[in-house]
C-alpha cells in the first residue's frame, strides 16, 4: 500500500505539506496539483482513523430529514455528496419520518456518534432541540425550512415567488377560482407558499374564498380528503395549485382514479420533480426548486462552518425557483 511518503517522494513536495493537503489544509495551487497526480498515480487512500485522531475529527457529517423516501430530499442528499466526497467526507443519513420525536432521538444519535456538522431539514417549527445542538458548538445548517429563534446557516427556496409565478400563470390563463392544497400550518415552507397564493391573488384583485384553501401533511398519500372537498363543491374551483411533490402525486393519483381529465375538467398545477412530471400525459406544470443546488450550498456551508469560527454572522442563502409550464393546465383566456 502506498504510503504518505511516496505521495511526497512523487510529487516531489515535503511530508509536511503533503500532511496539510491530506488533512483539508489549504496549500499553494501547484503543489495541490503535484500531490493531487501523485495521488491518484499511487491510488493512495487516506486513513481517515489516523486523520481524525491528528486533527479531532470524525470527517462525517449528519443529514436529518423528514423522510428519505421523497424526491426533495434524495436530491439534496445527491447535491451534498458531490461536494463532501470530494473532502473524503462521509454522510451518515437519518430518517425523521415526519415525527418531532424522532427528529429528536436522530439529533441525539448523530451527536453520538460525533459528526462534524449536520445539515437538517425540520419538521415542524419546535426548535429548542435544534437550539442545544447548536450552543454545544456543532455546525448546523438548516434546509428549506427556517425555525424562528434559531440563528444559524440556511439554504432555502424563493417559496413566496414561486407560488406568486404559479397563480400569476393561472390567473393569466383565465382561472379566477383556484384552490390550493397548503401544506401544514406549522412547517415554514408551507406557509410560505400559502403567502404567495395570497399576495398573487390579492395583487390581481381576485377576492380571497377561504373555502378554496385546504390543508395536508407534506407526506406520501396525503391530501386526498382535501381534493374530494374541492371537488365536490357546488360551484368548484376550475384549478388546483399543490404545493409539495407528495399532494402533486396524491392529486393525479385521485384524478385518474376518479377519471377526471387532468387539462380538461381540472387544471393542475404541481411543484417539484419535473422530470416525472414532464413524463406524464398530460404534462404537469410544476414549481421548481434547484434540488441539487440547495444541497451542494448546504455542503459548501457546512465545510467553511467546521473549519472557521461558528460565532460568525449566519448566512442565509434564498435560491430561485422557476415555473415550468405544462398541458395540465387549461387555457380559459380564449
Amino acid at each position: 500500500m502506498p504510503t504518505i511518503k511516496d505521495v511526497s517522494r512523487l510529487s516531489g513536495i515535503s511530508i509536511g505539506t503533503v500532511s496539510r493537503y491530506l488533512n483539508g489544509y489549504k496549500v499553494k495551487k501547484d503543489n495541490e496539483k503535484k500531490i493531487q497526480e501523485a495521488i491518484e498515480q499511487l491510488d493512495y487512500k487516506v486513513n481517515q482513523m489516523a486523520r481524525g485522531l491528528k486533527t479531532n475529527k470524525t470527517f462525517t457529517v449528519g443529514v436529518l430529514v423528514p423522510s428519505i423516501t421523497d424526491i426533495f430530499s434524495n436530491q439534496v442528499i445527491e447535491g451534498m455528496e458531490e461536494i463532501l466526497d470530494q473532502e473524503n467526507y462521509s454522510l451518515i443519513v437519518c430518517n425523521a419520518r415526519n415525527s418531532l420525536k424522532t427528529e429528536k432521538e436522530k439529533l441525539c444519535f448523530l451527536k453520538e456518534k460525533r459528526v462534524d456538522g449536520i445539515v437538517m431539514m425540520p419538521v415542524s417549527d419546535e426548535h429548542e432541540h435544534v437550539k442545544e445542538i447548536l450552543e454545544e458548538g456543532i455546525p448546523l445548517i438548516l434546509i428549506d425550512r427556517l425555525l424562528d429563534g434559531v440563528k444559524c446557516d440556511a439554504v432555502v427556496c424563493d417559496n413566496v415567488n414561486g407560488s406568486y409565478k404559479a397563480i400569476e400563470e393561472l390567473i393569466a390563463l383565465g382561472h379566477r377560482r383556484i384552490g390550493i392544497i397548503a401544506g401544514p400550518t406549522n412547517v415554514y415552507t408551507a406557509r410560505e407558499r400559502l403567502n404567495g397564493y395570497i399576495r398573487a391573488l390579492s395583487d390581481y384583485g381576485i377576492a380571497i374564498d377561504d373555502s378554496l384553501i385546504e390543508y395536508a401533511e407534506y407526506r406520501k398519500g396525503s391530501g386526498i380528503e382535501a381534493y374530494e372537498r374541492l371537488m365536490n363543491m357546488e360551484n368548484r374551483p376550475t384549478a388546483i395549485f399543490a404545493t409539495n411533490y407528495e399532494t402533486t402525486m396524491t392529486g393525479i393519483k385521485y384524478f385518474m382514479e376518479n377519471g377526471i381529465a387532468i387539462g380538461e375538467e381540472i387544471s393542475l398545477f404541481g411543484y417539484d420533480n419535473s422530470d416525472v412530471f414532464q413524463m406524464l400525459t398530460p404534462s404537469i406544470a410544476t414549481v421548481v426548486q434547484p434540488m441539487g443546488e440547495i444541497g451542494e450550498k448546504a455542503a459548501h456551508l457546512l465545510l467553511k462552518r467546521i473549519e472557521s469560527d461558528y460565532s460568525l454572522f449566519p448566512v442565509v442563502s434564498r435560491l430561485k425557483t422557476k415555473v415550468l409550464s405544462g398541458t395540465s393546465v387549461k387555457n380559459l383566456s380564449n
